[in-house]
């Protein structure tokens, strides 16, 4: 509860009626961090309560079971949400919900990957892709605002004004350079040893 985070590292399948529990694949085990306004509240649900007990349970302390609307009861799962005041959806919603708002609080695709306990980042991907491109349309704002309070090519040229010139070759460095060299060239009896272009021969570039 102090790092806020939930171990997910058992699973609750119903199946004909019955709750079965097992483990999780490998890659579905994870570590799923909670916002810290949630402390309180699940802090207050694990009072008095053994480490072995539900969390969320029914009145009889066992699994709360699939939301069912038969038998004409009320399921209770949209009972906590008249209580809430949120409008219809299912569990699952809840999941997307978590992974909107990872998204939108710029969590980058492997962080929601491991909170999902999605197989691979291309899956997580794939299922959420058009958040992602809102994402993207944030990032291109983040970089305009930062490209305005800092000029990239001023920024540049003020480096290259700051490096020391001592290192710096004379102009005609290169020139005196070549003219050495077709001098020794001529002595050698060859005018062009390298096969350097014509225009080579006469100066180089620095």
């Amino acid at each position: 509860m102090l790092r806020r985070r939930l171990q997910i590292n058992r699973t609750a399948t119903e199946v004909n009626g019955n709750v079965v529990e097992g483990l999780p694949k490998t890659w579905e085990k994870r570590s799923v961090p909670f916002p810290p306004f949630l402390a309180e509240p699940l802090a207050r649900l694990c009072e008095g309560k053994e480490p072995d007990d539900l969390l969320f349970a029914d009145r009889f302390g066992g699994f709360l079971r699939r939301p069912s609307a038969s038998n004409n009861k009320r399921p209770w799962f949209l009972t906590a949400l008249a209580q809430a005041g949120l409008e219809r959806l299912t569990p699952h919603d809840l999941r997307h919900t978590a992974a909107s708002l990872a998204v939108s609080s710029r969590a980058n695709v492997k962080a929601v990957q491991r909170m999902l306990g999605h197989k691979s980042a291309a899956m997580t991907l794939d299922t959420y892709t058009d958040l992602f491109d809102d994402d993207l349309d944030a990032v291109a704002m983040r970089l305009d605002a930062g490209g305005r309070q800092k000029n990239v090519g001023k920024a540049w040229a003020q480096r290259r004004l700051n490096e020391p010139r001592s290192a710096e070759l004379p102009r005609n460095h290169w020139d005196r350079e070549t003219e050495a060299e077709k001098r020794k060239w001529r002595r050698m009896g060859d005018s062009n040893p390298r096969g350097l272009a014509p225009n080579t021969l006469s100066k180089r570039a620095p």
